[in-house]
């Protein structure tokens, strides 16, 4: 990477993680209230809703994934004229995409009841589902010109921004559950903080890039070459939000709505988990994309290396602690009542195994707009999901359902992307890359067996125990991950990075 690139990187890592970690805060302390105030049932209610307005997000066509693609190549070449045909061609869509988003949502308001099961029923549904609607269509208003701060390496604009307000939003929301505990009211502050956060950061991008205010139209050549990357990119969206959108809908569906909610509880501490390790992936994603269109065929395989390497350190740390310390955690947090057996703790591990080892080649997947070249696998991916979900949930309940999104990833796009990435812009054989794979499974089974068996020797009663606990073993994975992986190459090119960045 070029200095440009790396400063920028390290820029948009550093306001990231601070990001990570104000939200790490906030999370726990406005969940811990949260179910204090109004109980686990709104908490699943949450949870779905939040599903199904990812399903609702499938209506931008895959833009959301393709605008930052198509800003790369021009502003590498300073083509403000263009980039501002671009941005106008897509503000004319977002606002087509935002009334779609509000048409169809409300159109879901009669299924509602069909996939919300409580013991008790919640008046106001359809209202709260209404806010949790209007949070989608507003950010669709405003997405296209704050994907340009993205796209030029500078998100950590944005991130600023964002960072206050949701500090904002939580206070406001906090101290409203207190003195009023009514779930329409807390809605309202997340509504507006929302818009006020979208409404502001779209201001701030217009000063850093007033070009794209002018009134340049798209021609109809690069309207159509859009178009076609954008078909690849919608069958791309729709593949990953029937992966990731549809579990708790079928939980609700299968288990029940407070499912929902204890599930979600995992899902925070296991999003809380990986925080670090995916910000400093999401904050490489324009730098990559840079690269792609400047370098060749070496520096983009000795870069990717790199990011797999840290891959591989990162997930053998995060994905044996999860395992072993997240019951723990939850009991001590939440109380007993709240926790999963081991089995289900086992499988989204696994998930985050995936998520943690997959995240180098997603990297590359968005930057290099791979997803044309495999977004029919992953629309297998997708559908192969679903019909398991269905079946293994019936048989397993809860961990059945999640399985099942781990059989869907193992058996398709986990081989075949590699081959294509591999190919197309490394010009090699992927063969090393599935050895590494397979390496490092094994590793984190052996390491995860490990913890397991001193887990078990240990038992935590209070948080300041759980810390001691989680040292041990953090010191435990991170040792054997270094002695692992230290003479690896991708460890040995950052190295020669990091030499070269104090020279």
């Amino acid at each position: 990477m070029n200095d440009g690139r790396t400063i920028s990187a390290a820029k948009n890592f550093k306001f990231n993680m601070l990001n990570k970690i104000v939200t790490i805060i906030l999370s726990f302390i406005s969940r811990t209230i949260f179910i204090w105030g109004f109980g686990v049932s709104f908490l699943g209610i949450n949870g779905l809703f939040n599903d199904i307005l990812n399903l609702l997000s499938m209506t931008d066509l895959g833009f959301s994934t393709a605008i930052s693609f198509s800003f790369y190549k021009l502003l590498a070449n300073n083509d403000y004229n263009q980039i501002a045909a671009l941005t106008n061609f897509y503000k004319k869509i977002y606002q087509k995409i935002a009334l779609a988003v509000l048409i169809i949502g409300i159109a879901i308001i009669p299924a509602l009841p069909y996939l919300i099961k409580l013991d008790k029923n919640i008046p106001l549904l359809n209202v709260y589902y209404l806010f949790s609607l209007s949070n989608v269509v507003f950010s669709y208003l405003f997405i296209y010109k704050t994907s340009i701060l993205t796209a030029d390496q500078k998100n950590y604009v944005v991130v600023k921004i964002t960072i206050i307000s949701n500090i904002i939003k939580t206070i406001l929301q906090i101290t409203s559950i207190f003195f009023f505990k009514n779930y329409i009211i807390y809605l309202i502050i997340g509504t507006a903080t929302t818009l006020f956060n979208n409404i502001y950061a779209s201001k701030v991008a217009s000063q850093y890039y007033p070009f794209i205010n002018r009134n340049i139209q798209l021609d109809s050549k690069h309207k159509t070459s859009i178009f076609k990357n954008i078909y690849s990119a919608f069958i791309y969206k729709v593949s990953s939000v029937l992966l990731t959108a549809t579990d708790n809908i079928l939980i609700s569906v299968i288990a029940g709505t407070i499912s929902v909610g204890l599930y979600s509880n995992y899902l925070l501490i296991q999003t809380t988990s990986i925080t670090f390790f995916t910000l400093i992936f999401s904050s490489l994603t324009a730098s990559i994309g840079n690269l792609i269109a400047t370098e060749g065929y070496k520096k983009r395989l000795s870069i990717f290396k790199i990011t797999q390497s840290i891959g591989f350190v990162l997930g053998c740390i995060i994905v044996p602690c999860y395992i072993t310390l997240i019951n723990d955690f939850i009991r001590i947090w939440l109380g007993s009542k709240f926790l999963y057996g081991n089995n289900v703790v086992l499988v989204i591990g696994l998930n985050m195994y995936l998520a943690t080892v997959l995240q180098p080649l997603w990297l590359y997947r968005d930057a290099t707009g791979l997803y044309n070249k495999t977004k029919w696998i992953m629309l297998i991916c997708a559908i192969e999901n679903i019909f398991l979900s269905i079946v293994l949930g019936k048989i397993f309940g809860i961990f059945g359902i999640i399985f099942a999104s781990s059989i869907s990833r193992i058996s398709t796009y986990i081989w075949y992307e590699p081959i294509f990435l591999y190919k197309e812009y490394f010009n090699e054989n992927p063969s090393s890359y599935f050895y590494a794979l397979i390496k490092n499974f094994i590793l984190i089974v052996l390491i995860t067996i490990i913890c397991s068996i001193i887990s078990s020797t240990i038992i935590v009663n209070n948080f300041a125990l759980w810390f001691v606990k989680a040292l041990l073993f953090l010191i435990i994975t991170t040792l054997v991950a270094v002695i692992s992986y230290h003479n690896s190459e991708g460890i040995q090119l950052l190295k020669q990075k990091m030499y070269q960045l104090k020279k």
